[in-house]
């Protein structure tokens, strides 16, 4: 007898995560949906994933939801990737950034299109950006107090899901790094960056007193594949998890730009040290909101990947990739 697919469905899987989750629900034991926004979606999302339904969704607006439901059915894990996650541009337009980062539309399509007893799991991205940033070492059960209107988003999601849904996990992750998407992306990727700007030759500046926990893509992939067997396996079908996801190193932007000059032999003498109060970035950002990620780790039996070994991974595969093309 044929085993039964675990159904998933994606929402955001054009981005950055979305993406990276795509490729791994690639092997046979998912059965695999995902969510657009952006029209027309690229052909080399189209020509990788053939099998894949795709759908187009307003999260606003929660039009086209109902497709799924119709064509898809009900799926056993909900992943939500889909944000507004530019903080600068959360600040300018609040509307869109409460009406996209609270996933009210997702959340009431969940509590009202499905039986009861075939329960779904939604596993919600959150942030790091939900903490005030005045100390290190963040915990799971530390009050949220954001202090821009991304992080104030982002918990307000969280107040929302916990309140609605019955089983859930929130993943607070940090800077997720790592190689391109398949369908290259037009957002800069951090490590790619800073790689490309000293490999000018030229002075930059680089922050010393703000203070996060990157995370390797693949990392948070491992994570979300491993909540999701977790779920398939348990009998009761009970989970309500709030989750650090960062990676075991906590470091400054100067730190970060420092590994990279390492890991590719570049000038250390070109990273400039500035603080974060000397630029007007158009947003308050927390100073530090490194997380502690005992919890993870205790839970889901995992290693993470350390910066520079991240670093190494990310910038293998970006000079493979360019071989290739």
């Amino acid at each position: 007898m044929e085993k039964k697919k675990t159904k998933v469905v994606v929402v955001g899987g054009t981005g950055y995560l979305g993406q990276h989750l795509l490729q791994a629900f690639a092997e046979d034991r998912y059965d695999v949906a995902f969510t657009h926004h952006s029209c027309p979606l690229p052909g080399l999302l189209l020509d990788a994933f053939p099998h894949f339904p795709s759908f187009h969704v307003d999260l606003k607006t929660g039009l086209g939801f109902h497709s799924i439901s119709h064509h898809f059915g009900q799926p056993d894990v909900v992943v939500n990737c889909a944000a507004l996650s530019v903080p600068r541009v959360c600040e300018q337009d609040p509307d869109s950034a409460l009406s996209i980062n609270v996933p009210s539309s997702l959340v009431n399509w969940l509590s009202s299109s499905f039986q009861t007893k075939h329960k779904t799991l939604l596993i919600h991205l959150s942030t790091d950006q939900v903490y005030e940033g005045v100390k290190s070492f963040y915990k799971e059960e530390d009050e949220t107090l954001a202090v821009n209107v991304y992080g104030k988003s982002k918990v307000a999601a969280e107040l929302l899901i916990r309140d609605k849904c019955q089983n859930f996990v929130i993943l607070r992750s940090s800077i997720i790094f790592g190689p391109q998407t398949l369908s290259p992306l037009p957002k800069i990727l951090p490590v790619q960056w800073m790689d490309s700007v000293l490999q000018k030759g030229d002075t930059v500046d680089f922050f010393h007193d703000e203070y996060r926990c990157p995370i390797y893509v693949t990392d948070l992939v491992i994570i979300i594949l491993r909540l999701i067997d977790r779920w398939v396996l348990s009998d009761d079908k009970q989970m309500r998890l709030v989750l650090n996801a960062g990676g075991p190193d906590r470091l400054s932007r100067v730190q970060m730009a420092e590994v990279v000059a390492q890991v590719r032999g570049h000038d250390l003498s070109l990273i400039k040290h500035v603080s974060a109060s000397s630029v007007d970035r158009g947003v308050v950002s927390p100073a530090d909101i490194s997380m502690d990620i005992t919890k993870l780790i205790q839970t889901l039996d995992i290693s993470p990947t350390s910066f520079k070994d991240g670093v190494r991974l990310t910038l293998q595969s970006e000079s493979r990739s360019h071989i290739l093309s």
